[in-house]
């Protein structure tokens, strides 16, 4: 107990170093988690802010931390009152600041309906919404080499004919490839069974859903060998980039690679409907956020919508996609030219409107360590489907009556 403290005392002594004195209500400060080639786009946006009419003497200062430090950080900070202004990170994080009060609620404050409802769906929690989106995205798409076909399959049927035809000796070592081991993969295929694995703040693992999305994943690996027994994200990665599978499903962070690596021969599209329901599958999307610390005074706050709204206006969204490949959450800027005749462009923000938002409650850290052991124990075999999902449920209930306490 005593070294948590002192490790609590030391980070929020670190992060008053950088921030400036709290009566500065023209100084405003940021903390990031993005990569290393985004800082030059974020400065840029916030010096064009500075240099706008009416906004003499505003300054903003941004901070970069890695993912995990930025919670630790913003959390010992927070705690002993000396908070940055703004935190622009994902959504995953935002559901631990706001119930614990870190941040505040901007419903009111910005309009939200000029952005797309899946984004703005994925900041909110309890009725409320917590962050001003800037990026739509994060979610799942197939992807394709047009050296082994032209075209992306429609539905899981024209999948699986091309796997017949093309899997096996002296042909593709795997027809597809997925990171099988993470429950971010199953979400799609799980609402194309019609499941989530959430409702409100309940689990709702044991269901019929989940145990057809588990049975499905027996039949690709099991009776048919379209995917590998046995494969990480590396492993799916490497298969892809080296021309040894087909297809893969992965997150649109990983389209820039892709495209480097295949050149002419990369290929995107919707990831296939499931024949077996009709349904497409639904992948999560969520996107990154600017949300606010509580305790922001009026004055400051009056300058924070200004750069909010400057920061996801119509320019500087289209912008961003330009620069950072990164789709606007603002919808005018989704149906800008540059975004909607591009191609690879318009597939992904497709597969968004068919996603579901990625859940922003809490409890999902619960719900994604209790699926990841029991799906991992249900594919592999070493429990059967229906153990699974029942231990599934009871464990990730256990885990968020913990969390309760």
């Amino acid at each position: 107990m005593e070294k948590i403290f002192l490790l609590t005392v030391l980070l929020a002594a670190t992060a008053a170093c950088v921030r400036p004195p709290a009566d500065d209500p023209k100084h405003i400060v940021v903390w990031e988690q993005e990569d290393a080639q985004v800082a030059p786009y974020i400065d840029s946006v916030f010096r064009a802010f500075e240099k706008l009419p009416g906004n003499e003497g505003v300054t903003i200062t941004r901070t970069h931390y890695q993912t995990e430090d930025l919670r630790q950080q913003f959390q010992a900070a927070s705690l002993a009152g000396v908070p940055p202004d703004l935190l622009l990170g994902p959504s995953d994080t935002a559901g631990l600041y706001a119930i614990s009060g870190f941040i505040i609620p901007l419903d009111g404050m910005f309009d939200f309906s000029k952005f797309n409802k899946q984004v703005v769906d994925a900041i909110s929690l309890d009725g409320h919404i917590w962050g001003v989106p800037v990026s739509n995205g994060n979610h799942l798409l197939l992807f394709y080499n047009k050296k082994f076909i032209k075209d992306a399959p429609k539905s899981t049927g024209d999948l699986f004919s091309f796997c017949d035809k093309n899997s096996g000796e002296d042909k593709l070592e795997s027809c597809m490839a997925f990171d099988s081991g993470e429950p971010f993969w199953l979400m799609p295929w799980l609402g194309a069974f019609g499941g989530w694995p959430i409702d409100g703040r309940k689990p709702t693992l044991d269901t019929q859903a989940m145990r057809d999305a588990l049975n499905f994943y027996l039949y690709l690996k099991y009776d048919k060998k379209y995917i590998p027994m046995e494969c990480d994200y590396n492993c799916m990665d490497s298969l892809f980039k080296e021309n040894k599978t087909a297809f893969i499903i992965n997150g649109d962070w990983a389209i820039s690679g892709y495209q480097k690596q295949l050149g002419r021969n990369f290929g995107i599209g919707l990831i296939p409907k499931l024949s077996q329901t009709g349904r497409w599958p639904t992948p999560m999307v969520s996107g990154k956020y600017f949300t606010v610390s509580a305790g922001v005074g009026p004055e400051k706050m009056e300058i924070i919508k200004r750069l909010l709204n400057f920061y996801t206006d119509y320019d500087n969204q289209v912008r961003q996609y330009k620069e950072l490949t990164r789709l606007p959450a603002l919808k005018a800027a989704a149906a800008a030219p540059e975004i909607t005749s591009d191609p690879v462009a318009r597939v992904s923000m497709e597969e968004i409107r068919k996603g579901r938002p990625m859940p922003m409650a809490t409890e999902m850290r619960a719900i994604w360590d209790s699926a990841r052991n029991y799906m991992g124990l249900a594919t592999t075999r070493k429990m059967d489907v229906d153990t699974a999902v029942r231990r599934m449920q009871a464990n990730a209930v256990k885990k968020i009556q913990e969390m309760d306490r």
